[in-house]
Order: structure tokens, then C-alpha cells, then sequence
């Protein structure tokens, strides 16, 4: 095969990429909405590879310490024409804690999470506490941790709905959220006495399908 039908075959092969980081999104996402009044409603389920939680926590004064947790599940009850009815589960499995170093996650494990004795946080909302702007919303909720149950605020953001065609034109929504705990109001107050910090931020970012598929 000559230079010039190498070329010939070649090209169209690195045009593609090239195509579709120039073309508008809503050929990748069609049916895109981002008023949170036309999302669609209904039960979505967590889209477990576009799913991120994230954790934050003081360390002495110096700088934050950011961990996550990589095995977590989610369901979404969603009412966009009554947000407050909208309902949000959470169950995260703690051993799968992260701060990308194994023998401090080791010791997490076993003498902060005590993971064996409880190996899960459930976290469930239980009422809309306050409308920040039309896409931002302040839900209250419970957090279930290490045996104790508290409330926890959750302010979510949705960012919008559409048809993916990378999943094969499911409807899909997607939003971030975060919150603030006081670990110790849970037992884990290790290392709170001389400055580990007792608030944890979390930060979420989840894409969520809708159980409907297309319609």
C-alpha cells in the first residue's frame, strides 16, 4: 500500500476525535435539559462509573486531608414539579475507604471505622429545608454511622437531564452535593483532641439513570 492510501485510510480515523469535540453537546446528550422543572421525573439508579465521594478533613492546622470512598450505592426518587417530594438513599460501604496510601487505610479500617462492626453509612433524605435558587436545594436528612443516627443537612445541586447516547440513549441526570459532619457526634472523634479535625466535609458527584429507560 502506497504512502498516499495509508493517508487516505488514516484520516478519517483522526478527524473523528476532532469531529465530536467540535460539534455541540446536544449531539452526544440529545433532549437536554437544564430547567430543573422539565428533568424528567421518576426512580433512578446510581451510575456506579460516574459516581464520586469525597472526604475532607483539617489535619493539625497544616492542610486538608482528602480521602473517598470508592464503593458506594444510591437511589433517587425524583419530583421536579414538587422538589420537596423528591427522595434521596445513600449506602456506602466504609472498608472501601481511600487516602491512597495502604497501611494508613489499614489502620482506618480497623481502629478508626471499625468496619468490621459496622461495615455501612446509610444516608437518607427526609424533607426539602430550603430553596438556595432554581437548581439548588437544601434537603434534610439522616446519616446512620457507626451506630449512631443523626441529622445531616445536604445541599444538592442538579446540574441536568438527557438522553446519553454513550449509554444507549438512557435518560440520565446528574448533580453534585455536599455536607458537613461532626465525626465525633458519631464516635470517631480519634486524634479530635489535639487537632484532627472533628468537621468532615463530603463532597458528591453522581450521575444517576432513570430505571424507566427510554420512552
Amino acid at each position: 500500500m502506497n504512502s498516499i492510501s495509508r493517508i487516505g485510510r488514516v484520516a478519517p480515523l483522526l478527524a473523528a476525535p476532532l469531529l465530536l469535540a467540535g460539534c455541540d453537546s446536544s449531539v452526544l446528550t440529545p433532549d437536554v435539559e437544564t430547567e430543573i422543572a422539565e428533568i424528567r421525573s421518576g426512580q433512578y439508579s446510581l451510575d456506579r462509573d460516574h459516581a464520586t465521594l469525597i472526604w475532607k478533613v483539617d489535619h493539625l492546622g497544616f492542610s486538608t486531608y482528602i480521602g473517598r470512598f470508592n464503593d458506594f450505592d444510591a437511589s433517587l426518587d425524583f419530583d421536579p414539579e414538587n422538589i420537596g417530594n423528591s427522595s434521596l438513599e445513600v449506602i456506602v460501604n466504609t472498608a472501601s475507604l481511600d487516602v491512597n496510601l495502604p497501611e494508613f487505610e489499614d489502620e482506618l479500617r480497623a481502629d478508626w471505622f471499625n468496619v468490621e462492626q459496622f461495615p455501612q453509612a446509610v444516608y437518607r433524605t427526609t424533607s426539602l429545608a430550603e430553596t438556595i435558587d432554581e437548581n439548588t436545594f437544601v434537603f434534610n436528612g439522616e446519616l446512620t454511622f457507626m451506630g449512631v443516627t443523626a441529622p445531616v443537612a445536604l445541599e444538592v445541586d442538579f446540574h441536568r437531564g438527557a438522553r446519553d447516547i454513550s449509554r444507549r440513549l438512557q435518560y440520565v441526570i446528574g448533580f453534585s452535593a455536599s455536607a458537613s459532619v461532626q465525626r465525633s457526634a458519631f464516635g470517631l472523634d480519634n486524634l479530635v483532641n489535639i487537632g484532627i479535625g472533628d468537621e468532615v466535609e463530603l463532597e458528591i458527584h453522581v450521575e444517576f439513570i432513570n430505571t424507566a429507560g427510554e420512552s
